[in-house]
């Protein structure tokens, strides 16, 4: 059904579309130098509107990932510990001590940054129908790629600012819930039940308009097979594990994607960008576009030693331990050859660096790697994960060790059963880097023990209650971010979250 199918580049929703998109990603205030965009005045758009629009829209969703997006909650669990050189940062969500409040500006940039991309997608959403009868089809699927991506967006938003989906989520709060524009508006916030209600709704809208839409490894733009692969997300999280299943098991059997089994293919997936595992794959190149999640590596050079790395955080002895001897993720993901700069010295063979994000050197604008990829958003490890789970929560666990095993084989792991200890087990081993345990955490209901150190990195972490020592007890209210600071100052109607 796509009108135009080409390769996705950057462009801020630009030119004529531009006196749609307002200057601040404020939900409640608006500088007098921006311009207004009145809800219910449509504009008559042009096909380069459109296009502009699209590229608008797919900017945003691309910005809502790596980065601050996903390390702020892998630093927060346990799969780190803060180097000795760390320099505080992501120290608050690290500690989760009193530091941690709602003036923490790494959980801010999560809020602000997807109600900056919310913003963008309902102007979308409100004037596709406003176009010439030859682009309403164009239109009609820009609109589709818009609502999958504010799905997105709010299901992202309700994990990490609302308490897990249960029993009391027609009562839990979420996050304020904007389907309309409206400079002015001070919205309160919905509920968990009403924020996955919407998830649901921007769904079933994408999927009835991209149905035609077949998806492909490493589509740089939304297709049927993304819309399904957040389908499952979701009702994983609301606990329908049929549909779970069903859903997540739909991706897998297209054919369409497969997971790295050999070495060859897991440099051309995790370093090269040129796998067949992420059902999205935004468009990279080396001026712009690309992710960076360089807190784990921070590479160096220097006359003397070469490379090296100069990380904030090292790997927990629970993750260096997580892997089987021989499994591809481990000997792919994690170094000890490289030296490691680290309170004043280089250390060589000592310990293990995360290297799951080391660099992509088609993307490299110099000689030092600086952990840019193409940013995958969506990929089909978590589809078995997904799949595996659900049959195990609904009892079926033959079907659970079957779809386990199929992920575990590819990664040269040693099978196991499909229960749910093992199912965690292999959630925390495949998508380490990905920003999933938070959520998955508060899902399955479960805390985090303490921080242990790998062997060799216990003299250069940092020591303490909040940091090695950190546990965190199931449902604790840290678990779920504080509403940000500036935002209770400018819109009254919102409450804070419990603890903070």
């Amino acid at each position: 059904m796509k009108v135009m199918k080409k390769s996705f580049r950057y462009s801020l929703i630009a030119a004529a579309a531009m006196a749609l998109v307002l200057s601040s990603c404020d939900l409640n205030l608006t500088p007098t130098t921006s311009i207004a965009y009145i809800e219910g005045d449509p504009v008559m758009l042009t096909q380069t509107d459109v296009s502009e629009f699209e590229n608008g829209v797919l900017a945003s969703y691309r910005s809502t990932s790596y980065g601050v997006y996903s390390q702020t909650q892998e630093v927060m669990c346990d799969y780190f510990n803060a180097s000795i050189d760390y320099g505080n940062n992501y120290g608050a969500v690290h500690r989760l001590d009193d530091s941690f409040n709602d003036g923490e500006y790494n959980t801010r940039d999560h809020w602000s940054g997807h109600f900056g991309a919310i913003k963008n997608y309902n102007i979308l959403i409100a004037n596709a129908d406003n176009v010439d009868e030859s682009l309403k089809d164009y239109a009609q699927f820009v609109k589709g790629e818009a609502l999958f991506c504010r799905a997105s967006s709010y299901l992202h938003l309700a994990r990490h600012f609302g308490k897990p989906y249960g029993s009391s989520s027609s009562s839990d709060l979420a996050v304020p819930l904007i389907t309309v524009y409206d400079q002015l508006e001070k919205p309160a916030r919905a509920t968990v039940a009403e924020v996955y209600a919407q998830v649901k709704s921007d769904l079933d809208a994408a999927a009835a308009i991209l149905s035609g839409e077949t998806g492909k490894a490493r589509a740089d733009y939304p297709t049927i097979d993304a819309v399904n692969a957040l389908y499952a997300r979701y009702y994983l999280d609301i606990k329908d594990y049929a549909n779970a299943a069903k859903y997540a098991e739909g991706v897998i059997n297209t054919g369409h994607y497969k997971l790295a089994s050999t070495d060859e293919e897991m440099d051309a997936e995790y370093i090269n960008d040129e796998g067949t595992e992420p059902i999205i794959q935004m468009y990279a190149s080396k001026s712009e576009g690309y992710g960076v999640n360089d807190i784990y590596t921070l590479t160096n050079n220097d006359s003397e030693h070469g490379l090296n790395f100069r990380s904030y955080y090292f790997p927990t002895k629970k993750l260096v331990e997580a892997y089987d001897e021989g499994d591809l993720r481990f000997t792919h993901w994690f170094s000890n050859t490289i030296p490691n700069f680290v309170s004043g010295s280089y250390r060589t063979g000592e310990f293990y660096t995360f290297t799951k994000y080391y660099n992509n050197p088609a993307l490299n604008s110099g000689t030092v790697p600086q952990a840019r990829h193409a940013r995958k958003t969506l990929l089909i490890g978590e589809m078995y994960l997904i799949a595996a789970e659900a049959n195990a929560q609904a009892g079926n666990t033959a079907k659970a060790t079957e779809i386990l095993n199929a992920l575990q084989t590819a990664r040269h792991a040693t099978l196991t059963e499909g229960t749910m200890e093992n199912i965690k087990n292999e959630w925390f081993k495949e998508t380490v880097g990905e920003g999933l345990r938070l959520s998955c955490l508060k899902r399955w209901g479960d805390g985090m023990g303490a921080r242990t150190p790998q062997e060799g990195t216990e003299l250069i972490i940092m020591k303490g209650a909040a940091y090695e020592q950190r546990t965190v007890a199931a449902g604790t209210d840290k678990l779920t971010w504080p509403v940000p600071t500036y935002e209770m100052q400018v819109n009254p109607n919102l409450v804070q979250n419990p603890g903070f």
